[in-house]
């Protein structure tokens, strides 16, 4: 049996390291590979447009984060076939903290993302910058919905300073972010804790 999951394990992480490159190559449009990058797309593809037809996974038509879920969940399955290669069972615990850590990967990437954004749109707004350049346009399609929202949450949506508006919301962002993660790690150890 453990043969079958060693076999397992590297099949995934084999097809992960496919995805990566395929991923990779589309930040690169507009070039022409041939044969090998088209055999690339015919294996890798089917399975990354499945997570592509979710909508929620697309942000504002600018960040498509369905290449995160699809590695991410390859990444649950390769972990989990490793862990039955080697111990020979698993736990529902380690099950469980791989769900939740492979998650939070993705919600913590969108947070730090969104955070860093709100950096850019901080700066922009004090150093007075030209926001009608292309740059600054995708900055803002992306900040403008946090920030409306953090208006709403925190001011009732009142009239108050820009300043302290892209303030609050880079303040929640990154408070978000680094106390998500210690209580993330604080739970998945509690979960990958051994059997007594």
């Amino acid at each position: 049996m453990r043969f079958v999951f060693n076999i397992l394990a590297s099949a995934t992480s084999m097809y992960l390291f496919l995805i990566f490159i395929r991923i990779m190559l589309t930040w690169f449009s507009g070039v022409r590979y041939g044969t090998p990058v088209a055999v690339l797309s015919a294996i890798t593809d089917p399975y990354l447009d499945w997570f592509r037809q979710f909508p929620g996974l697309r942000l504002g038509g600018f960040l498509d984060i369905s290449p995160i879920i699809a590695m991410s969940v390859l990444s649950i399955a390769n972990s989990v076939f490793i862990t039955m290669a080697s111990y020979g069972y698993i736990t529902a615990g380690f099950v469980i903290a791989l769900i939740v850590k492979s998650l939070w990967s993705a919600v913590s990437f969108l947070l730090g993302f969104i955070a860093v954004v709100l950096g850019f749109r901080l700066f922009a707004h004090l150093t007075r910058q030209n926001m009608f350049s292309p740059f600054w346009r995708i900055v803002d399609a992306i900040s403008q919905p946090a920030l409306y929202r953090i208006n709403a949450l925190f001011y009732g949506g009142r009239s108050v300073q820009y300043t302290i508006i892209i303030i609050t919301a880079l303040a929640v962002f990154l408070t978000a972010w680094i106390g998500g993660g210690i209580v993330i790690n604080i739970a998945s150890s509690f979960l990958l804790r051994p059997p007594i």
